[in-house]
């Protein structure tokens, strides 16, 4: 005998959906061409028709006002997904196609400041005082007590030895040391 769906007031015609289940769950697979989407496209319509009880006019085709909830339920969702795909599409057209990986980053830094530790002692205080201190050339050689030439000498070399390092980004941190005591001239 199959569950029938009644309310308490005795008055109101019976409100039997038991009996329409199967040509619910029939219609909703032809729509969603999906057995999961489509129980839970019944489930939801079920939910519809239960709180629109009030509705449906006694003597009415059950069958009928089910199937056409069912069908709303659906266009509802279909609504709803491209609306959400256009969202979706908004958003990737404003963020960027891909990022570098936040390890790449710790990486990288951690490459730069070794590379920058192995600079000698001078060149490395030099381009410490002007490019992190933010100290003129002037004020870095007073505080070195070397000429001003000297500083940006130093600053050169230190400069490019860590351009060298962006010259080979795949390798190992190795710095090329231009002039000073390093280079060996014929």
């Amino acid at each position: 005998m199959p569950l029938r769906i009644s309310h308490m007031n005795t008055s109101r015609s019976r409100f039997d959906v038991i009996g329409q289940l199967g040509a619910l769950r029939r219609y909703a697979r032809s729509l969603t061409r999906d057995g999961a989407d489509a129980e839970d496209l019944v489930q939801d319509a079920l939910v519809r028709a239960y709180e629109r009880r009030s509705s449906f006019r006694a003597g009415g085709n059950m069958r009928a006002w089910l199937l056409s909830i069912l069908h709303n339920a659906f266009i509802d969702r279909a609504r709803s997904r491209r609306s959400e795909a256009a969202r979706l599409e908004r958003v990737a057209e404003v963020t960027p196609q891909s990022l570098d990986a936040p390890q790449d980053h710790a990486v990288r830094l951690a490459q730069v400041r070794a590379a920058f530790m192995c600079l000698p002692e001078e060149q490395r205080a030099a381009l410490h005082l002007v490019a992190i201190e933010g100290l003129s050339y002037q004020q870095a050689a007073d505080m070195q007590a070397v000429p001003v030439g000297t500083l940006m000498s130093r600053i050169g070399r230190a400069r490019a030895a860590l351009r060298a390092l962006e010259d080979e980004p795949d390798e190992a941190p190795s710095l090329r040391i231009v002039g000073g005591h390093d280079v060996r001239r014929p």
